[in-house]
């Protein structure tokens, strides 16, 4: 079948099928009766919790759904995991771990906390050893339980939830991330202790550079668990657009030309194209000043939004390249259109430019393609500039296969 006969077969099945729905993804029970609840309350409150087995020495574990916010500060509900060592805390408490998970996929189906056995190690769906079509666990959970720190692995709102997940948008990601530690502290489980560390991988990196700058929405006060002291942040591989952005990126001439940038660096792949397209197609979700098809051609906007909707990472560049082969850049448009908004609103969604609340360290391995790491180095000189405390390394490979090695070799660790 040649590449347009395919195209049309592709776009008829999708006229059939109609627009894809959160409710059109099967969910486990719990993630189920989430999805009809509305995110009221103070940040941080959990609104839903049931206990999950986990063969995790010394640990019980949890699902919870807590409340959050996003990058306009609209409220929303994400679901995390919980991992705690048994026991009532210590009378100085417990330090609290938030883990932030690298891309997984934007349908509900997506948030690792809904896995079978979730409660456990890293397990990576790319390594020799992982044993499922997507990563999940907690990076070192073993170690730290023994170190005697809870852990919350937050899956990001629209990962389980409900509502269209905001993918690769920082700025909502960093807040789910620290409602995250609110939620588990409010549950008691850190006892006395406020303090915490925070560490991600790419989509997570960028979610802990954004938290480590959000200072005023952590000095929030009537929230759940008010006073949450940071005590650093370690981003892996993580994702700044907006250091990105040359001065004049929102003028009318600059403003396409960047798009355009974007949109060829993201391209070189199909496993990079689908990171970028399911990137766009979570921007309107927050900024409902923006359209798929400013990006893509009217087709392209159909085919990803049943994709995405509907599909988790992996999986979704599977179809892409099924159904597209090499041809996968023809859902995207010649010219963008309403540049201007996008650049603003990519900006908006990135890490703010203030100085960070405690220490960070950024690691880019050798061989991550994925996101430049030219990203990190701006961060950090950006930061920096400002007076951060920042520190710097690589390793050997890619960034996430060596989460243990240097976890707790690490100043902050």
């Amino acid at each position: 079948m040649n590449q347009q006969l395919r195209l049309a077969a592709v776009l008829i099945l999708l006229a059939v099928s109609g627009p894809a729905h959160a409710a059109d993804v099967a969910l486990p029970p719990f993630y189920q009766s989430v999805a009809s609840i509305a995110p009221n309350g103070p940040l941080g409150s959990v609104v839903a919790q049931e206990h999950v087995a986990t063969s995790l020495p010394g640990a019980e574990a949890w699902r919870i759904a807590y409340v959050s916010s996003d990058v306009r500060n609209r409220k929303t509900l994400a679901t995390a995991l919980v991992i705690a060592p048994q026991g009532t805390p210590p009378s100085d408490g417990r330090p609290i771990v938030a883990w932030a998970h690298g891309t997984t996929g934007t349908a509900q189906n997506c948030g690792p906390s809904q896995l079978v056995d979730p409660a456990q190690d890293l397990n990576e769906y790319n390594l020799i050893g992982g044993t499922s079509w997507t990563d999940f666990g907690v990076p070192a959970a073993t170690q730290f339980i023994r170190e005697g720190y809870v852990l919350v692995a937050t899956d990001y709102q629209g990962l389980g939830a409900g509502g269209a997940h905001q993918y690769a948008i920082a700025a909502t990601q960093g807040r789910d991330l620290i409602n995250s530690i609110r939620a588990v502290g409010s549950l008691g489980l850190s006892g006395g202790s406020r303090s915490a560390l925070a560490y991600g991988w790419s989509q997570g990196g960028g979610a802990v550079l954004s938290a480590a700058s959000l200072k005023s929405y952590i000095e929030d006060k009537g929230t759940a668990f008010d006073g949450v002291s940071f005590q650093g942040f370690v981003a892996l591989a993580p994702h700044d657009i907006a250091v990105l952005m040359p001065l004049d990126a929102t003028t009318e001439t600059v403003a396409p030309k960047v798009m355009q940038g974007l949109s060829q660096s993201f391209s070189n792949n199909v496993f990079n194209f689908t990171h970028y397209a399911m990137s766009m197609w979570a921007m309107p979700a927050a900024f409902p000043e923006l359209k798929l098809t400013d990006v893509f051609e009217t087709e392209g906007a159909i085919a990803i939004n049943e994709i995405f909707t509907r599909k988790c990472m992996h999986s979704a560049a599977d179809t892409v390249n099924f159904n597209f082969g090499g041809n996968y850049q023809s859902l995207l448009k010649n010219q963008p259109e309403n540049s201007v908004a996008w650049i603003k609103a990519l900006m908006e969604g990135s890490v703010t430019p203030n100085v960070p609340v405690a220490p960070v360290i950024v690691y880019f391995g050798s061989k991550d393609v994925t996101i430049d790491p030219v990203m990190g180095k701006l961060y950090r000189e950006q930061m920096c500039s400002l007076g951060g405390e920042c520190g710097a390394g690589t390793v050997a490979g890619r960034t996430k296969s060596f989460y243990d090695a240097w976890c707790f070799s690490a100043p902050l660790c």
